[in-house]
């Protein structure tokens, strides 16, 4: 009993460093909020369960994001993900600025944001493990099971891309 409240209690502390990380990456993969939510459960579901199997020859980060991307992946592949459209929902949670402050703040992040989004996805999974979950290039190997020569070369194309992207957007 000891030992599944210890379980627990790590769960918990892991759901609160690293949940958003989780969800966010979940999103950048699928685009849907709500298969996000689900997958982000799924995964914290998948640690609970093989915790002991952790090898630590990765970051904690580093192996979450790993479980977040194959899960994905297997959500995308399934029925459901085919036959299934989801709404998306925004709530916004945070410190109050003006109405234009925000207005143009969002926007300027919100078209960057689009445009990795809109990138494909072997270009869209680096940009968002470096720039937003800020992983080394050798943990963004690891998570996505490539060498570290193919993430740069990836990175150096999605940068690319963004640069062409942000160019026509003008």
């Amino acid at each position: 009993m000891v030992e599944s409240d210890d379980n627990k209690g790590l769960l918990n502390e892991l759901m609160t460093a690293y949940g958003k990380d989780v969800w966010n990456y979940a999103y950048s993969i699928t685009r849907k909020w709500d298969m996000a939510d689900d997958i982000t459960q799924e995964v914290f579901i998948k640690v609970f369960r093989n915790m002991h199997a952790f090898r630590r020859d990765a970051s904690v980060k580093t192996w979450l994001l790993t479980i977040t991307r194959n899960t994905s992946i297997d959500f995308q592949r399934s029925a459901f993900f085919r036959k299934v459209t989801l709404s998306d929902v925004v709530e916004d949670y945070g410190e109050r600025h003006s109405v234009e402050h925000d207005v143009v703040e969002n926007s300027v992040v919100n078209d960057m944001w689009q445009m990795v989004l809109d990138l494909p996805k072997k270009y869209r999974e680096v940009i968002i493990l470096y720039a937003h979950n800020q992983l080394s290039l050798k943990e963004i190997a690891q998570v996505l099971d490539v060498t570290e020569g193919t993430v740069k070369s990836r990175m150096f194309h999605a940068r690319q891309k963004l640069s062409k992207m942000k160019e026509s957007s003008r």
